[in-house]
């Protein structure tokens, strides 16, 4: 699986053994409360066909008006945008919506993450509605330059 670091840890609503062999075990209770293990910590890629100045200010702008905190961003010179936010589990059906408005386009692992996000929390709402949920997004860009020659060298 590209999207998986093995230093992350994912949360899961049980706490009995995945059905799925490649799937990480579940925390448990125990575990959330153990310094420096965030039960959800998610690393997901994700595309995009806008300008890389457009996508971090309107995904920025986004994650900071539904109440999440960017820790860090970064971008290269190929189009490739890092994004390291965090937000209260409460909200992931809103920040989840606001990247797809952003015009990202997430990975099909992305969106499984959070799907599962999104049921676990609705279905523990009031256990863990106030955790913290971490994820590092990369957004590789593909700005659509119309009117313009692909190939052609960019100016210096």
């Amino acid at each position: 699986m590209l999207d998986a670091d093995p230093r992350l840890h994912t949360g899961d609503c049980s706490t009995g053994r995945a059905d799925n062999p490649n799937m990480k075990q579940a925390l448990t209770v125990r575990d959330a409360h153990v310094p420096g293990i965030i039960p959800w910590a998610l690393q997901m890629r994700s595309i995009s066909r806008e300008d890389p100045e457009r996508v971090v200010r309107s995904v920025t702008g986004a994650i900071l008006g539904c109440g999440g905190w960017v820790l860090s961003r970064s971008a290269s010179d190929e189009g490739l945008i890092d994004i390291l936010f965090e937000f209260e589990r409460q909200s992931c059906l809103e920040i989840y919506s606001i990247l797809i408005a952003a015009g990202v386009e997430l990975s099909q692992s992305a969106h499984i993450r959070f799907t599962e996000l999104c049921q676990c929390t609705r279905l523990v709402r009031k256990d863990c509605s106030e955790e913290i949920v971490s994820i590092d997004l990369e957004i590789q860009t593909f700005a659509m330059n119309e009117g313009k020659d692909l190939a052609a060298p960019a100016p210096h």
